[in-house]
Protein backbone atom coordinates (compact mmCIF):
# COMPACT_ATOMS: atom_id res chain seq x y z
CA UNK A 1 0.00 0.00 0.00
CA UNK A 2 1.14 3.69 -0.50
CA UNK A 3 2.06 5.60 2.35
CA UNK A 4 1.10 9.00 0.33
CA UNK A 5 -2.02 9.98 1.95
CA UNK A 6 -2.74 10.93 5.48
CA UNK A 7 -3.72 7.26 7.29
CA UNK A 8 -6.10 7.51 10.06
CA UNK A 9 -5.08 6.16 12.49
CA UNK A 10 -8.67 3.70 13.13
CA UNK A 11 -9.18 1.59 10.36
CA UNK A 12 -12.39 2.87 8.19
CA UNK A 13 -15.10 -0.03 8.31
CA UNK A 14 -16.62 -1.12 4.82
CA UNK A 15 -20.03 -2.31 5.15
CA UNK A 16 -20.96 -4.43 1.89
CA UNK A 17 -22.46 -7.42 -0.05
CA UNK A 18 -19.77 -9.44 -2.13
CA UNK A 19 -21.26 -9.65 -5.68
CA UNK A 20 -21.76 -6.34 -6.70
CA UNK A 21 -19.59 -3.94 -8.63
CA UNK A 22 -20.13 -0.50 -6.18
CA UNK A 23 -18.89 -1.47 -3.40
CA UNK A 24 -15.82 -2.85 -4.83
CA UNK A 25 -15.19 0.92 -6.19
CA UNK A 26 -15.09 2.27 -2.19
CA UNK A 27 -12.22 -0.70 -1.48
CA UNK A 28 -10.63 0.31 -4.76
CA UNK A 29 -10.05 3.58 -3.85
CA UNK A 30 -9.00 2.50 0.19
CA UNK A 31 -6.30 0.63 -1.43
CA UNK A 32 -4.91 2.63 -3.83
CA UNK A 33 -4.54 5.44 -1.11
CA UNK A 34 -3.18 3.24 1.40
CA UNK A 35 -5.88 3.89 3.96
CA UNK A 36 -6.43 0.95 6.98
CA UNK A 37 -9.52 0.01 6.72
CA UNK A 38 -11.56 -3.11 7.57
CA UNK A 39 -14.43 -4.70 5.71
CA UNK A 40 -17.62 -5.92 7.11
CA UNK A 41 -19.08 -8.45 4.46
CA UNK A 42 -22.69 -9.77 5.39
CA UNK A 43 -25.37 -11.42 3.30
CA UNK A 44 -27.68 -9.86 1.13
CA UNK A 45 -30.74 -11.33 3.29
CA UNK A 46 -29.43 -8.67 5.92
CA UNK A 47 -29.25 -5.38 3.77
CA UNK A 48 -33.23 -4.45 5.07
CA UNK A 49 -32.26 -5.53 8.15
CA UNK A 50 -30.64 -4.60 11.50
CA UNK A 51 -27.66 -3.35 12.09
CA UNK A 52 -27.61 -2.02 8.54
CA UNK A 53 -30.70 -0.76 8.22
CA UNK A 54 -29.62 2.02 10.78
CA UNK A 55 -26.42 2.89 8.97
CA UNK A 56 -27.89 3.07 5.42
CA UNK A 57 -32.08 3.44 5.28
CA UNK A 58 -31.82 2.68 1.86
CA UNK A 59 -30.71 -0.48 2.61
CA UNK A 60 -27.71 -0.34 -0.49
CA UNK A 61 -24.25 -1.02 -0.10
CA UNK A 62 -21.45 0.44 0.25
CA UNK A 63 -21.75 2.32 3.60
CA UNK A 64 -18.82 2.89 5.59
CA UNK A 65 -18.01 4.10 9.28
CA UNK A 66 -15.09 6.54 10.03
CA UNK A 67 -14.74 6.61 13.76
CA UNK A 68 -11.89 9.38 12.69
CA UNK A 69 -14.62 11.62 12.39
CA UNK A 70 -17.36 10.00 13.46
CA UNK A 71 -18.94 10.10 10.29
CA UNK A 72 -20.95 7.41 8.65
CA UNK A 73 -21.84 7.78 4.83
CA UNK A 74 -23.28 5.97 2.41
CA UNK A 75 -23.47 5.83 -1.69
CA UNK A 76 -20.21 5.45 -3.54
CA UNK A 77 -20.26 8.34 -5.32
CA UNK A 78 -20.69 10.55 -2.04
CA UNK A 79 -17.87 7.95 -0.36
CA UNK A 80 -15.15 8.37 -2.83
CA UNK A 81 -15.62 12.20 -2.85
CA UNK A 82 -15.49 12.26 1.21
CA UNK A 83 -12.14 9.65 0.83
CA UNK A 84 -10.82 12.01 -1.58
CA UNK A 85 -11.21 15.31 0.18
CA UNK A 86 -10.70 14.05 3.75
CA UNK A 87 -7.43 12.01 3.40
CA UNK A 88 -5.84 12.29 -0.66
CA UNK A 89 -4.18 15.27 1.38
CA UNK A 90 -1.16 15.07 -1.61
CA UNK A 91 -3.45 15.35 -4.39
CA UNK A 92 -2.27 11.84 -5.82
CA UNK A 93 -5.50 10.50 -7.26
CA UNK A 94 -6.41 14.65 -7.38
CA UNK A 95 -6.00 18.06 -8.58
CA UNK A 96 -6.54 21.14 -6.43
CA UNK A 97 -7.17 23.05 -9.86
CA UNK A 98 -10.54 24.38 -10.48
CA UNK A 99 -10.94 22.84 -13.84
CA UNK A 100 -9.92 19.87 -13.23
CA UNK A 101 -11.29 19.37 -9.86
CA UNK A 102 -14.52 19.54 -11.44
CA UNK A 103 -13.48 17.73 -14.14
CA UNK A 104 -12.68 14.72 -11.82
CA UNK A 105 -16.42 15.00 -10.18
CA UNK A 106 -17.94 15.41 -13.46
CA UNK A 107 -16.58 11.99 -14.35
CA UNK A 108 -17.54 10.39 -11.55
CA UNK A 109 -21.23 11.62 -11.36
CA UNK A 110 -21.45 10.15 -15.34
CA UNK A 111 -19.93 6.92 -13.98
CA UNK A 112 -22.36 7.06 -10.88
CA UNK A 113 -25.71 7.80 -13.14
CA UNK A 114 -24.45 6.46 -16.81
CA UNK A 115 -22.05 3.96 -16.54
CA UNK A 116 -23.78 1.42 -13.30
CA UNK A 117 -27.37 2.41 -14.02
CA UNK A 118 -27.13 1.10 -17.25
CA UNK A 119 -24.54 -1.99 -16.68
CA UNK A 120 -26.66 -2.79 -13.91
CA UNK A 121 -30.18 -2.75 -15.48
CA UNK A 122 -28.44 -4.83 -18.98
CA UNK A 123 -26.82 -7.25 -15.97
CA UNK A 124 -30.34 -7.84 -14.09
CA UNK A 125 -32.25 -8.20 -17.82
CA UNK A 126 -29.67 -10.70 -19.04
CA UNK A 127 -28.55 -12.74 -16.04
CA UNK A 128 -31.43 -12.33 -12.34
CA UNK A 129 -34.50 -10.91 -14.15
CA UNK A 130 -37.20 -14.10 -14.39
CA UNK A 131 -38.19 -13.67 -17.70
CA UNK A 132 -36.30 -12.40 -20.79
CA UNK A 133 -37.10 -9.56 -22.19
CA UNK A 134 -34.81 -9.10 -25.17
CA UNK A 135 -36.00 -5.29 -26.22
CA UNK A 136 -34.76 -4.35 -22.65
CA UNK A 137 -31.31 -6.20 -23.07
CA UNK A 138 -30.58 -4.73 -26.07
CA UNK A 139 -32.15 -1.23 -24.89
CA UNK A 140 -28.94 -1.53 -22.34
CA UNK A 141 -26.77 -3.34 -24.31
CA UNK A 142 -26.49 -0.54 -26.63
CA UNK A 143 -26.89 2.25 -23.81
CA UNK A 144 -23.29 0.49 -22.21
CA UNK A 145 -21.87 0.57 -25.93
CA UNK A 146 -22.74 4.24 -26.11
CA UNK A 147 -21.07 4.89 -23.07
CA UNK A 148 -17.75 3.26 -24.13
CA UNK A 149 -18.11 5.58 -27.28
CA UNK A 150 -17.44 8.65 -24.94
CA UNK A 151 -14.98 7.51 -23.12
CA UNK A 152 -12.95 6.14 -26.29
CA UNK A 153 -13.47 9.49 -28.24
CA UNK A 154 -12.25 11.65 -24.56
CA UNK A 155 -9.43 9.17 -24.46
CA UNK A 156 -8.68 8.70 -28.21
CA UNK A 157 -8.55 12.81 -28.35
CA UNK A 158 -5.80 13.01 -25.68
CA UNK A 159 -2.12 12.68 -25.66
CA UNK A 160 -0.72 9.34 -25.33
CA UNK A 161 1.18 9.91 -22.60
CA UNK A 162 -1.96 11.44 -21.25
CA UNK A 163 -4.48 8.40 -21.44
CA UNK A 164 -6.57 9.53 -18.71
CA UNK A 165 -10.18 11.18 -18.31
CA UNK A 166 -8.53 14.31 -16.43
CA UNK A 167 -5.09 15.63 -16.71
CA UNK A 168 -2.12 13.93 -17.03
CA UNK A 169 -2.85 11.29 -13.97
CA UNK A 170 -4.77 8.43 -13.04
CA UNK A 171 -7.61 10.04 -10.71
CA UNK A 172 -10.08 8.68 -8.78
CA UNK A 173 -12.19 9.54 -11.69
CA UNK A 174 -10.90 6.73 -13.70
CA UNK A 175 -10.67 4.41 -10.97
CA UNK A 176 -14.80 4.39 -10.42
CA UNK A 177 -15.51 2.90 -13.98
CA UNK A 178 -13.40 -0.12 -13.38
CA UNK A 179 -15.83 -2.22 -11.27
CA UNK A 180 -18.32 -2.03 -13.74
CA UNK A 181 -16.21 -1.85 -16.44
CA UNK A 182 -14.24 -5.43 -15.19
CA UNK A 183 -17.53 -7.67 -15.40
CA UNK A 184 -18.44 -6.48 -19.07
CA UNK A 185 -17.78 -9.70 -20.59
CA UNK A 186 -20.16 -10.96 -17.92
CA UNK A 187 -22.66 -8.71 -18.42
CA UNK A 188 -22.85 -8.26 -21.74
CA UNK A 189 -21.71 -12.47 -22.79
CA UNK A 190 -19.31 -11.37 -25.37
CA UNK A 191 -15.85 -11.99 -25.45
CA UNK A 192 -13.71 -9.33 -24.39
CA UNK A 193 -12.59 -8.56 -28.12
CA UNK A 194 -16.23 -7.85 -28.96
CA UNK A 195 -16.49 -5.87 -25.79
CA UNK A 196 -13.68 -3.54 -26.91
CA UNK A 197 -14.61 -3.30 -30.40
CA UNK A 198 -13.85 0.50 -31.40
CA UNK A 199 -12.67 1.27 -28.05
CA UNK A 200 -9.33 0.60 -28.03
CA UNK A 201 -8.32 3.42 -26.17
CA UNK A 202 -11.01 2.30 -23.13
CA UNK A 203 -9.49 -1.33 -23.46
CA UNK A 204 -5.77 -0.32 -22.50
CA UNK A 205 -7.08 2.26 -19.86
CA UNK A 206 -8.78 -0.09 -18.39
CA UNK A 207 -6.68 -3.02 -18.39
CA UNK A 208 -3.60 -0.90 -17.05
CA UNK A 209 -5.82 -0.19 -14.03
CA UNK A 210 -6.90 -3.99 -13.42
CA UNK A 211 -3.32 -4.79 -13.28
CA UNK A 212 -2.53 -2.23 -10.53
CA UNK A 213 -2.06 -4.33 -6.81
CA UNK A 214 -4.78 -1.84 -5.38
CA UNK A 215 -7.23 -3.99 -7.54
CA UNK A 216 -5.41 -7.09 -7.28
CA UNK A 217 -5.87 -6.65 -3.50
CA UNK A 218 -9.21 -5.63 -3.99
CA UNK A 219 -10.88 -8.94 -5.99
CA UNK A 220 -8.71 -11.08 -3.56
CA UNK A 221 -10.67 -10.08 -0.87
CA UNK A 222 -13.60 -9.72 -3.10
CA UNK A 223 -12.98 -13.85 -3.84
CA UNK A 224 -12.58 -14.66 0.03
CA UNK A 225 -15.89 -12.82 0.84
CA UNK A 226 -18.31 -15.17 -1.98
CA UNK A 227 -16.35 -17.65 -0.86
CA UNK A 228 -17.25 -17.39 2.75
CA UNK A 229 -20.70 -16.73 2.12
CA UNK A 230 -20.85 -19.83 -0.34
CA UNK A 231 -21.68 -17.48 -3.16
CA UNK A 232 -22.59 -18.34 -6.93
CA UNK A 233 -20.72 -16.12 -9.88
CA UNK A 234 -24.40 -14.33 -10.04
CA UNK A 235 -24.41 -13.56 -6.13
CA UNK A 236 -26.93 -16.38 -5.48
CA UNK A 237 -26.48 -19.17 -2.55
CA UNK A 238 -24.88 -22.11 -3.68
CA UNK A 239 -27.80 -24.76 -3.87
CA UNK A 240 -30.56 -21.84 -4.87
CA UNK A 241 -31.09 -22.19 -8.82
CA UNK A 242 -32.67 -18.37 -9.96
CA UNK A 243 -32.29 -15.14 -8.30
CA UNK A 244 -35.96 -14.60 -8.31
CA UNK A 245 -36.38 -17.91 -6.29
CA UNK A 246 -33.61 -16.08 -3.52
CA UNK A 247 -35.76 -13.46 -3.51
CA UNK A 248 -38.73 -15.30 -3.38
CA UNK A 249 -36.83 -17.09 -0.01
CA UNK A 250 -36.31 -13.84 1.62
CA UNK A 251 -38.90 -12.96 1.85
CA UNK A 252 -41.19 -16.23 2.85
CA UNK A 253 -38.19 -16.29 5.52
CA UNK A 254 -37.24 -19.52 4.48
CA UNK A 255 -33.51 -20.82 5.08
CA UNK A 256 -31.33 -19.01 2.35
CA UNK A 257 -27.74 -21.49 3.69
CA UNK A 258 -25.81 -22.16 0.54
CA UNK A 259 -26.19 -26.50 0.06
Amino acid sequence: MSTKSTNPPKPIRVWLTPPGPNSWKTVYLLEELGLSYEIKSFRFDDVKKKPFIDINPNGRVPAIEDPNTELVLWESGAISQYLIEQYDTENRLSYTSLKEKHHCNQWLQFQVSGQGPYYGQCGWFQHLHQEKFPSAIERYATEIKRIISVLQGVLAAKPADQQFLVGDKQTYADMAFVPWNFRLSEVLMQSWDEVWENAPNVRAWHEKMVESPAWKRSMEHRAKAMDDQGLQWNGVPKGIETFAEYEAKIAAGDDTTPK
